[in-house]
């Protein structure tokens, strides 16, 4: 079980490293989506810079790569620190990816996905209520905060692993530290066009 978690665990960090945002704007415009706006390659960026639609795609790949790599990790039978230790490699492979120099996006999608796998139901609602402070606000960052605060004591409150409610403290912790990194390097033009 052993090559068969390392195998989850590589798979997961390349799969995380699927450049979606700059394949759109490649595909999309000819442009590379790094040189536009904040510079992130994600989702919030490739809806202000390449539109609603490129937007919600990005979004969907990204938040499908962590799903992705769970379940393919689940199939393969591997044991759960494995298969935390796999969303914790697709969401890396997303924020840091390897085919682009390592600059990639926050990873708050791919977290989605990942976290969509293990306490779904909660999540789902979680991302119900978050939808209203982005619709009110467009600031995606609020709209993580409504999203990713409450997992940990849902999950509590649902009796998960201990493992789970870590994991489910850790991963919105990367995605935060990531988002405030790259938050304070965002010039205030992109700020005030919405989407941040």
């Amino acid at each position: 079980m052993i090559w068969g978690s390392m195998f989850a665990i590589i798979m997961g960090y390349l799969l995380g490293s699927f450049p979606s945002a700059y394949i759109a704007g490649r595909l999309l415009r000819g442009v590379d989506i790094r040189e536009m706006g904040d510079s992130n390659m994600g989702a919030a960026n490739a809806w202000r810079e390449l539109g609603a639609r490129a937007g919600i795609a990005v979004l969907v790949v990204d938040a499908g790569k962590g799903a992705a790599a769970m379940l393919i990790a689940t199939v393969i039978g591997v044991p759960l620190p494995a298969l935390l230790f796999t969303g914790l490699a697709v969401v890396a492979g997303h924020n840091w990816p390897l085919f682009l120099g390592f600059r990639g996006g926050k990873g708050a999608a791919t977290t989605f996905g990942v976290l969509l796998t293990q306490l779904p139901y909660p999540v789902l609602i979680l991302l119900g209520v978050a939808l209203i402070p982005f619709a009110l606000t467009r600031n995606v960052n609020l709209a993580g905060a409504f999203l990713f605060s409450p997992i940990a004591p849902i999950a509590w409150w649902l009796d998960a692993s201990g493992a789970l409610i870590a994991y489910s403290i850790l991963l919105p912790c990367v995605v935060g530290l990531t988002h405030f990194i790259t938050t304070r390097h965002t010039p205030a033009e992109v700020k005030e066009r919405g989407i941040t």
